[in-house]
């Protein structure tokens, strides 16, 4: 059985999805960029697809530049912003718990010169307000700050922070990766200037997103060559993944009320059932994406749990996908103060319209036999926090 709980990390590309875009794999390959008929009829499907992202977002479709996915997006935005203001202002304001395509890119712009401020969050995830409105000076030339983040599914307030920088004339970037196709989003109600998506979060296939860059923004483009999408990010379109990203967006505004009041009800009963069942649990972050669960089971490993997870058909995660590879606790949970026993004890499960109660049942069946065997064999039970190793400790 394969009970697949990491929608946060990619999607399963939804078969409406698979069928829009298969024609463009097969029959339809004229480059949309040509001149004769063929190169042509292949265009009006972009900017039809063009439309359907944009009408999700609430945007015009001449504001939607197509991507290869959230980390080309989110690199567009803070570099093609911030290089539009060299020389004018030199100072960026990001968060603490930013998914990795958003912290290094700022990080980078730091190394070159740039003056940057992380702000910081509070155990529950939730972002600093105070912090953030002293961080903003006359200098200050972008603020990015993520719509949802993609370990905790915390909900940060967008439409608050894009009324505090468009009073201050501020450029504001939100990575919507995680948000988008999962809470409404309306650009014509919130004035925020650039939102990076990805189309693998929202059942359309990997390697393709968007930037949305309010008319009037500066973006200096970060890959040069042709004219495509309007002279802000040369090459030949990725057609079928266009055409996808845009039956996905579809899709999402079409069902997006009704799954996630069935997907929040799923996940309620995952995380009401794994808090029962299984003592010590924790939840991590509050006011979340309806689809997202972080729990910490303290005393042990979540790297053990996840294991085990698989070999019984169950996919999880400890956190984001892009920093799977470290062995450190994850910088969101570090952030939130999250104590070290806790912390590497933390695992995400996130749902999507796919998901059953079926599924949900087997996990809560397996899951308190797997944090009952760890915590038996696991050397920090019932030791005394000194015995832990000044190594384990985790600076906030």
């Amino acid at each position: 059985m394969l009970v697949y709980l990491d929608n946060n990390a990619t999607t399963a590309v939804a078969p409406e999805v698979f069928q829009a875009m298969r024609p463009f794999l097969a029959d339809f390959y004229g480059n949309p960029s040509s001149m004769h008929f063929f190169g042509g009829q292949v265009k009006k499907y972009v900017t039809r697809a063009r439309e359907q992202v944009a009408e999700l977002l609430g945007a015009h479709p001449d504001e939607i530049i197509f991507t290869a996915g959230g980390s080309e997006g989110d690199n567009l935005a803070i570099k093609g912003a911030a290089e539009a203001l060299a020389g004018q202002k030199n100072h960026i304001v990001t968060s603490r718990v930013e998914h990795p395509a958003v912290r290094e890119t700022c990080r980078v712009l730091g190394k070159r010169g740039w003056r940057l401020t992380e702000i910081g969050v509070d155990r529950d995830g939730q972002l600093d307000m105070g912090a953030l409105e002293e961080a903003l000076t006359p200098d200050t030339a972008l603020v990015s700050i993520m719509w949802a983040n993609n370990e905790t599914g915390v909900l940060f307030p967008i439409e608050k922070i894009a009324e505090m920088t468009r009073a201050r004339g501020i450029i504001f970037h939100t990575d919507a990766v995680q948000a988008v196709g999962k809470v409404a989003i309306d650009v014509r109600n919130t004035p925020l200037d650039l939102l990076s998506l990805s189309g693998h979060k929202l059942h359309a296939p990997k390697g393709i997103g968007a930037l949305y860059v309010r008319r009037g923004t500066r973006l200096i483009p970060q890959i040069h060559g042709g004219h495509q999408e309007g002279g802000k990010r040369a090459g030949t379109e990725n057609v079928p993944g266009i055409v996808a990203l845009g039956a996905a967006a579809e899709l999402a505004l079409k069902n997006m009320r009704e799954e996630n009041e069935r997907v929040r009800r799923l996940r309620d009963k995952l995380e009401e059932g794994l808090l029962k069942s299984c003592p010590g649990a924790k939840v991590n972050g509050k006011n979340r994406l309806p689809n997202t669960l972080n729990i910490s089971f303290e005393f042990i490993e979540g790297e053990s749990i996840l294991l085990m997870l698989s070999d019984l058909g169950i996919c999880a995660s400890s956190g984001s996908a892009c920093t799977s590879g470290s062995l450190e606790p994850s910088h969101v949970l570090r952030a939130m103060g999250v104590p070290f026993t806790l912390a590497h004890g933390s695992v995400r499960f996130s749902l999507s319209r796919y998901n059953t109660e079926q599924e949900i049942d087997y996990v809560l069946e397996h899951m308190p036999k797997i944090v009952k065997k760890l915590r038996d064999i696991s050397p920090f039970v019932n030791q005394p926090p000194q015995s832990w190793g000044g190594k384990h400790t985790c600076s906030v």
